[in-house]
């Protein structure tokens, strides 16, 4: 008998699973070329299945790639807002987990907290889904490696390179580097680096991780570049924190510094003109729209493997 599945980070998963889950995407998305976005997948594996999606943190693409992505399973979504929810009244996650698990069979969060998710996962008896916390966004990478990969470039001993915010994103990216084998170049100004968790965590699985505060040497001979919005919802001292970002600006003369076939990343919303020039997102090399659409086909994956399907 298989314990609840949770996917809180990429690890909970591990290499074996995620490869899995890669290939998946892969086919499904090839399956469908060409249909109706709401047409269900020929296997429906879900079918009858009925995922929360909890939002205590404003969402466009993970509460639409998500929908989608249960639909196309043959399954359906109900959204939870936490401003109309009793959790956003004080009712306990604890007991909201134990509630939901009676009335739905998985439960993703989108929160601040990575603490909530936590212990909403260890109070649910069906699974749970990180959708995006402070800590980290796993949903999220699932679908950068599915870009990447689906592009023609193989992870082990890819080089990649962060731009700016030492953030969440980064934080998954390294999780995966760690499992996958490939290296990270992160170019932050000092005080922004990434948490040293996820730095050792990824050394520890065998890949390179430079912390720079040049933005010129980490871009050299790149595979990929990635940025991400300089402040994230909510964040107090903004003023200061842009003025400290200024030097990292993903601009069409640092991708030149990359490989002539250096794809561009960002998980979105961008600020153009901030973390990348528009000339860079609207370029050749940009595949930020791809990267968006494939939130869907990425966690079909991450649905099935919760429910112990892949």
């Amino acid at each position: 008998m298989m314990g609840t599945r949770h996917f809180l980070d990429l690890s909970d998963a591990g290499g074996d699973a995620l490869a899995a889950m890669l290939g998946d995407a892969q086919d499904r998305k090839t399956a469908r070329r060409g249909w109706p976005k709401g047409r269900g997948d020929a296997d429906a594996p879900l079918k009858d299945h009925v995922l929360a999606m909890i939002f205590e943190k404003s969402s466009t693409r993970t509460r639409a790639s998500f929908d989608i992505a249960i639909r196309q399973l043959g399954g359906s979504a109900m959204v939870m807002e936490g401003g109309s929810m009793q959790l956003g009244r004080g009712e306990s996650i604890a007991d909201t987990a134990r509630v939901l698990s009676r009335m739905v069979d998985a439960i993703m969060i989108r929160t601040d907290d990575h603490a909530k998710v936590e212990e909403m996962a260890h109070h649910a008896s069906v699974p749970v889904i990180n959708g995006l916390t402070d800590k980290s966004h796993p949903c999220q990478i699932v679908a950068d490696l599915l870009t990447i990969v689906e592009q023609g470039k193989a992870l082990p001993g890819l080089e990649l390179a962060w731009f700016g915010d030492g953030n969440n994103v980064l934080h998954s990216v390294l999780e995966a580097a760690g499992i996958f084998k490939f290296n990270v170049r992160i170019a932050t100004p000092a005080g922004y680096e990434p948490e040293s968790d996820f730095v050792e965590m990824a050394r520890a699985g065998g890949a390179q991780v430079t912390l720079t505060q040049d933005a010129q040497a980490a871009a050299r001979d790149a595979d990929v570049i990635v940025t991400d919005t300089w402040v994230s919802m909510g964040q107090e001292n903004a003023s200061e924190k842009l003025d400290a970002m200024q030097p990292y600006r993903v601009d069409d003369a640092l991708m030149a510094l990359a490989k002539t076939d250096a794809l561009f990343l960002h998980c979105l919303p961008a600020h153009v003109g901030d973390e990348v020039s528009e000339s860079v997102i609207e370029g050749p090399q940009s595949r930020v729209f791809d990267e968006a659409e494939n939130r869907i086909h990425a966690q079909k994956s991450v649905l099935l493997w919760a429910f112990g399907k892949l």
